[in-house]
């Protein structure tokens, strides 16, 4: 009877799931196309999953063993058992290799089972709190139905009582595992998922590769929406990115909005994006809420707008300025989605299409496009700051190893300190360099996340064709946005540079001998890590050998490198301003305190704005180019060669 039974739950359930896949796939095919590489994506995606999603997911040891365990139990476990159970062909080798299999996959569903009997609150719960069970059912039903396979029992045993409770749990197992990855369920992700690191948007992302940078919107295409204001608007591959997430929480632990009670939880929105492609509402949701608002009161569809402004819809509009893009979610999703992607596409329709940016947004956009920077201050005070340093001109020098490349802080009078620090370090290595001055614009980073596309793209173009007039060989910036942006999102507009942030610069000169440096005297010292330069750039040693370099050994905060939290400056979000239960910044001066640090070094003007607008008592907050500046030596004076003295004259007799 059982080996009547199997074949036919083995292949209905992979009939079904068959056709769930290929509605499944119609349904992120809704979406805008894009350009994939699909045979060498297929081909690439095992070594994506075993390798590449695999260093992330070994963050967390416990689910990266439980994970191997069940997802590598069952792939075995589903393979042989189509083979023995499906097709029939009953090998005692075949058999205990499936035995095995079953039993790898049973252990790590323990694991399941025990990480889901006291689960962290990140964790979604409903039909998650189920799939333990699911796991168990289907590895203890196929090994009790292969041991007379292997020959460990005899061929009758049990009998059809037996038989038909098998039958039921193998029915539970592969409705849920087969029939669940494409219709819907817990194990969708395990089906998504393998697809998505095939075909995924940012394929550079993988074999230890990098890809941070926005993509840019073609603005002279008028077929094409202008950002995403419908879930069909996203790429289809985006859709299908939604489909994998895993409801972990990693994203949501690490978001530093969520942490501040502001509206915004990016597991919450990439699963409202999943409904939204679907339709229907978020009542089924089962984690944790968008901090202030109840579950069960937002809906959409694939064709209706994902933020209504005037009424409720499938997402609101100050869950997607919340956002600081500090890509910390994107850091630790273990399925490698792109949330902060997904919010700026949503960012730009508001933008562009119904000019909805809040608070202070318009504002700045708007002196942006009649200025030039964001603080709408005359621009031919950009130099003023330097007025006595003598800066060189790039206009006046024409070819110069290094630009020095200002940014928007020199509107800033704290954030003029650095730059006078760092001219200060410039000049005593006797670096060729030189400034754009009143050809300098804002980089543009601040219109981009606040999704003017338009406005980003006429600064950047300017600013290329300033540079285009002059040679240098590399730019450096005091801005790890300032920095990010040249690097890596002036190049789709035809802006190709070698650009370094100031701390990886200073880190080549002490490294080459051309600072000759003192030792710090103060107090201990804390670093703090840009996201900018950190998380979307990778940068995390050279400020602290920089550090290092002049005598400071860095009291590392709990949440350093990857793992830093956000002040809260990036993104646009201290203009946009939504409020929150608390500051993020207030959140990153407990990390700080609780180092003990007298002094925070930092690396940006951003997260020095944001520090330093905590309330005292607190540490000093000082740049690391301040801090080289003030241990800097005179050189010393080159040793005088002995001039050799005149042969006399000789006297002619």
């Amino acid at each position: 009877m059982l080996n009547t039974l199997l074949p036919i739950l083995l292949f209905a359930a992979l009939g079904l799931a068959v056709l769930g896949a290929g509605k499944r796939f119609l349904m992120w095919r809704r979406g805008r196309p894009a350009k994939v590489d699909w045979l060498g994506g297929l081909l690439a995606m095992p070594r994506r999953y075993l390798v590449d999603l695999h260093h992330v997911v070994e963050r967390d040891k416990y689910m990266s063993r439980t994970h191997v365990a069940t997802a590598g139990g069952f792939v075995l476990a589903a393979l042989l058992a189509i083979v023995v159970h499906g097709f029939g062909l009953h090998n005692r080798i075949l058999g205990f290799a499936l035995l095995g299999a079953c039993v790898l996959m049973f252990v790590g569903a323990l694991f399941v089972a025990k990480r889901r009997r006291n689960p962290p609150a990140r964790l979604s719960k409903g039909p998650w709190n189920r799939l333990p069970k699911s796991l168990l059912m289907f590895s203890v039903s196929f090994f009790i139905a292969t041991l007379p396979v292997a020959g460990v029992l005899p061929a009758d045993f049990g009998g059809w009582m037996l038989a038909a409770v098998l039958a039921v749990g193998v029915a539970w197992g592969v409705s849920e595992l087969f029939f669940g990855m494409t219709w819907g369920g817990p194990m969708k992700h395990a089906f998504a998922g393998a697809l998505h690191l095939a075909w995924h948007r940012r394929s550079e992302r993988f074999g230890g590769g990098r890809s941070t940078g926005l993509k840019a919107l073609d603005l002279d295409d008028r077929q094409a929406p202008l950002g995403v204001e419908k879930p069909t608007d996203f790429t289809w591959n985006q859709l299908l990115g939604f489909d994998a997430c895993v409801q972990c929480g990693k994203c949501e632990a690490a978001c530093p909005a969520f942490a501040a009670g502001q509206p915004l939880n990016p597991k919450k929105l990439i699963q409202d994006m999943v409904v939204g492609l679907a339709g229907g509402s978020d009542a089924k949701f089962a984690g944790s809420p968008y901090p202030g608002k109840a579950i069960g009161e937002h809906s959409g569809g694939p064709h209706l707008p994902i933020v209504n402004l005037g009424g409720k819809a499938l997402v609101d509009a100050e869950t997607l300025w919340s956002c600081t893009t500090c890509r910390a979610c994107v850091e630790e999703c273990p399925m490698m989605i792109e949330h902060v992607d997904a919010i700026v596409d949503m960012r730009r329709h508001l933008t562009l299409e119904k000019g909805a940016t809040p608070n202070k947004g318009a504002e700045v956009l708007d002196n942006l496009i009649a200025t030039d920077n964001p603080g709408g201050f005359a621009p031919g005070g950009r130099l003023n700051w330097a007025a006595d340093l003598d800066l060189p001109l790039m206009s006046e020098k024409k070819s110069v190893d290094v630009l020095f490349w200002v940014g928007d802080g020199a509107f800033d009078m704290r954030n003029q300190r650095t730059l006078r620090a760092f001219v200060k370090v410039l000049k005593a290595a006797n670096v060729d360099f030189a400034v754009l001055g009143l050809e300098e614009r804002d980089s543009g980073d601040v219109a981009r996340r606040l999704g003017d596309e338009a406005t980003f793209q006429a600064l950047a173009k300017r600013n290329i064709a300033s540079m285009s007039q002059y040679r240098f060989n590399k730019i450096v910036s005091c801005d790890p946005h300032s920095f990010h942006v040249l690097k890596n999102e002036y190049g789709e507009l035809g802006g190709h540079y070698q650009v370094l942030h100031h701390s990886t610069y200073m880190d080549e000169l002490i490294g080459a001998e051309k600072l000759n440096l003192g030792q710090h005297k103060g107090g201990s010292v804390t670093y703090h890590d840009p996201c900018y330069l950190g998380r979307y750039n990778g940068e995390y040693e050279a400020p602290r050998a920089v550090l290092k370099a002049i005598g400071i050994e860095v009291k590392e905060m709990e949440r350093s490198g990857f793992r830093s939290r956000c002040c809260g400056g990036g993104g646009g979000a201290p203009i946009t301003d939504i409020p929150g239960k608390q500051r993020i910044p207030d959140m990153r001066m407990v990390d700080i305190q609780q180092t003990g640090a007298e002094l925070v070094a930092v690396g940006c003007p951003q997260c020095t704005a944001m520090l330093e607008g905590v309330v005292e008592p607190r540490p000093q907050i000082k740049d690391i180019a301040e801090l080289v500046a003030d241990v800097l030596l005179e050189a010393p004076a080159p040793a005088k060669k002995p001039v050799p003295a005149k042969p006399e004259a000789l006297e002619v007799h």
